[in-house]
């Protein structure tokens, strides 16, 4: 019985039709991984628009909610969301009018700046997260346990072949200087020093 193909497999054949002397295999993994990304990262967005979230909003929700103390640092929170401090700071903004978090200065440094979630932001992380997650499960239910478990293993190798490792934390010294309390009574809504 022949193997399905998929669209991967018509592009290597398209390329070994029309230049046969390159070598094109690589796309198998790259296309793959490409177009996997694309249809899993559509099926995010739809799934979470369908919950009054954009993917982003989300994500930067999702990722204060495993922070151990509920709140991070800004340089943490960019590196993290993968995005850039002022493409973070407008999310943050946005995040800010939707009362879903609140950002405060650190004390005794006026350079940093310290983001949480409000308590409506934690009940909107934590009302989504369990159908986020079941709708992962839904998304990748075509392949075996196994065959996930042999993936993820494949996908970190690649990842950890590529530079990516987790990012460095805000300072220590300058993390400790905050306590949840002091964080906690020293919010105000809006008063990040960029």
């Amino acid at each position: 019985m022949d193997e399905a193909i998929d669209a991967v497999d018509e592009i290597i054949g398209q390329w070994a039709r029309a230049r046969p002397g390159v070598d094109v295999s690589p796309t198998g993994v790259i296309g793959r991984v490409t177009r996997a990304s694309r249809l899993l990262d559509r099926a995010a967005r739809e799934f979470l628009a369908e919950h009054g979230l954009e993917a982003w909003e989300f994500d930067v929700l999702a990722t204060l909610r495993r922070a151990e103390d509920v709140r991070m640092c800004m340089k943490d929170l960019s590196a993290a969301a993968m995005v850039s401090p002022g493409a973070l700071t407008n999310r943050i903004d946005h995040l800010l009018d939707r009362g879903l978090v609140d950002r405060w200065p650190a004390p005794g440094n006026r350079r940093m700046t310290f983001v949480g979630l409000t308590e409506e932001g934690r009940r909107v992380a934590d009302d989504v997260l369990e159908r986020h997650a079941a709708n992962e499960a839904r998304l990748l239910s075509g392949l075996s346990a196994d065959d996930q478990d042999a993936l993820a293993a494949l996908l970190r190798k690649l990842l950890l072949s590529l530079g990516d490792t987790p990012a460095v934390s805000c300072a220590a010294g300058d993390a400790a200087a905050t306590t949840t309390e002091t964080a906690t009574s020293g919010v105000t809504r809006g008063s990040a020093t960029r």
